[in-house]
Parts: structure tokens; sequence; C-alpha cells
């Protein structure tokens, strides 16, 4: 069946923790595709800023706390995108969350979940390109904690009480992107000021560009045989800190070969920014990524739904460059 009279036959779409920028990309692969969706969050204002300007979006608060609130959430719906984000020193919310959308999804007939995973249940890498098939051995509480969810969520896949897929995702960029060890670069870049990142900077990483993401998750929800297997999405190849922080200089430089002004932490300078900063204090058992990046193999993901579009890093890091000046003068003169 094309992929476009599958997302019409489905009956409802909800998109679980919709406010972020993964669910803003999502939402408008499915408004491009025809697809009417729910978009699920806490808050109604936040509902009500960020789909403004989408009239197919059913917008339905949730309490996550509440069964009977996930309950009325999910009510109607056959397929959930579940993105849901909790605070960097929360993650053992994680599987909490996951087991009551499992237990509220099923309670109302939801027949399939895609989980938006990360990179952190493999923990450290064991090979050059990462595939479904790595070891998920991790070795933070973070990555324990990413296991146990995916772990509730394909165990009810195989005891058949809901179709599951996880999508899996490296750090991502883009417009609006807030939380990415990229998104200082960018802000600091538009306001002339020094960039604080993580070190060190000059390994190759993977970052996937989050107007990217969006249409693979539109295609992998409207195959069947998506379900009950996990998948990987890498960036559009390699990039390092250091050279998206170059590009993104020299976009706002007169000078073409302007240097870009950076503070990189280490892990001893994040260990004592953590005392103080209980956020930092989480970055410090995550550092690993930095030092030894997870590069992911999608060749699984691109032989099911086809060549994959990807968004390359001088136009992806020109278009988050272009946003995030755009930001900044909006700012100015608001302020004026």
């Amino acid at each position: 069946m094309p992929v476009a009279a599958a997302l019409q036959a489905t009956p409802r779409i909800g998109l679980v923790g919709a406010t972020g920028p993964v669910g803003a990309s999502i939402a408008t692969a499915l408004a491009n595709a025809g697809a009417p969706f729910a978009s699920i969050g806490r808050s109604a204002t936040g509902l009500a800023r960020a789909f403004a300007a989408r009239p197919e979006a059913e917008l339905r608060t949730w309490n996550p706390d509440d069964p009977a609130s996930i309950r009325g959430a999910f009510r109607g719906l056959e397929t959930l995108v579940y993105m849901v984000g909790v605070p960097y020193d929360a993650f053992h919310l994680h599987p909490q969350l996951m087991a009551r959308t499992i237990e509220a999804a099923a309670a109302e007939g939801v027949s399939r979940l895609l989980l938006i995973g990360t990179a952190y249940p493999f923990g450290r890498p064991q090979a050059a390109l990462v595939d479904e098939n790595h070891p998920r051995a991790p070795h933070t509480f973070k990555g324990q904690m990413r296991k146990a969810q995916e772990d509730l969520l394909m165990e009810a896949d195989a005891a058949g009480t809901i179709r599951a897929t996880i999508l899996r995702l490296p750090d991502f960029y883009g417009p609006g992107v807030e939380r990415s060890f990229l998104s200082d670069i960018f802000a600091a870049a538009a306001e002339g000021r020094r960039a604080k990142v993580i070190g060190p900077i000059d390994r190759p990483h993977q970052f996937v560009f989050v107007p990217d993401v969006g249409p693979v998750v539109r295609d992998l929800i409207a195959r069947e045989e998506a379900f009950g297997r996990t998948f990987n999405l890498g960036g559009a190849g390699t990039i390092s800190v250091r050279e998206v922080a170059e590009r993104a200089f020299r976009l706002v430089s007169a000078k073409p070969d302007a240097k870009p002004r950076l503070m990189v932490a280490n892990k001893t300078m994040l260990r004592l920014a953590g005392l103080f900063d209980p956020v930092m204090r989480e970055l410090v058992e995550m550092n690993y990524l930095m030092t030894t990046p997870v590069i992911m193999d999608d060749s699984a993901l691109e032989g099911l739904i086809g060549p994959l579009a990807k968004t390359s890093y001088a136009d992806g890091i020109a278009q988050t460059m272009a946003a995030a000046t755009a930001a900044l003068l909006a700012r100015t003169r608001q302020a004026a």
C-alpha cells in the first residue's frame, strides 16, 4: 500500500510529548501527507503555542501521573509516537512513564507505539558502526533507565499487548533546538560571544538534523513490518564539534577564515561545575559520548523505507544559524 494511502487509512495518530522540535518535525510530515493527528502534552498553553498554525492537530492535555488522564488522552487513537522527556536528573521516570503509557494504551485499544529513542542503551560503542544488533550494555544510570524503557515496550510487543518499534537517534540539532551539545554554538555565534561546548571537540560525531526526522517517522508508522523491530537513524555522515563551530561562526563573520570563540569544558570541569549545578553534574557520566561517540549504522532503516533524505551539515548549519540570528533579532526588537 502506498505510504500516503496507509497514513490516510490510519484512524488517529497521537504525538505524545509533542511540543518539542522532534514533535514539530513529525507534525509537519503528517500534515504534508494529509494525516490527522492528536498532539498530547502537559500544558494546554504550550500545545496552543506550538500548534497554533496546525488546524489538523487536535490538542489534548494529559497528566502522566494520573492513569485516568493518560487513558483520556489516548482515547480513540490507533498509533502513538512517544517523545516524552524528563529532567536530566530524573531519568528514573522513563521506565515508570512507559509502563503507565503501555497500560493506558492497551486499555484504550491503541494498537501501535513508536518510541523515539537514543543511543544511551548501547553504552560505549564496541564497533566503529553501531547497528541494531550491537549489544545494549549501558554503563551509565541514564543508559540503564533508557534500556529499561525499551525493554518494557518490546516485552509488551512480544506479549501481544501492543505492537511496538523504536527509532533511535544520536544527538540532534536544527532551527529552534535548545537541548543539544551544539545549541550554544549557534546562539553564541549570533550574539557575538564565546560558545560553551563540552569536549573533546575534535572527535567525529553524528548529528541528526531535526526536520529530517519527521518524514522517517511518517514512513515507519505506515508500515506494519516496521513493528516488532528497532531501528537506528544516523546523521549525514560525521562532523566534529569544532567543525560545526567553525562553519557557524564563519556564516556571521565578515572574515571567511574567522575562528570560533569557544569555552571548552572537559570532564574535570564538568565535575567542578556539578558541585553547584545538578544538570552539569548529570553530564559527567555521559561524557563518554564525546570521547567515544556512537556512530549509528542505519542501513536496516534504509532497507525498509528506501533512501533516507538527509540534510547536509553545510545546509543544516546554515539553516540553524539563520534561525538563531532571526531569533536574536526578534528578541532585540521586542526589548526595544
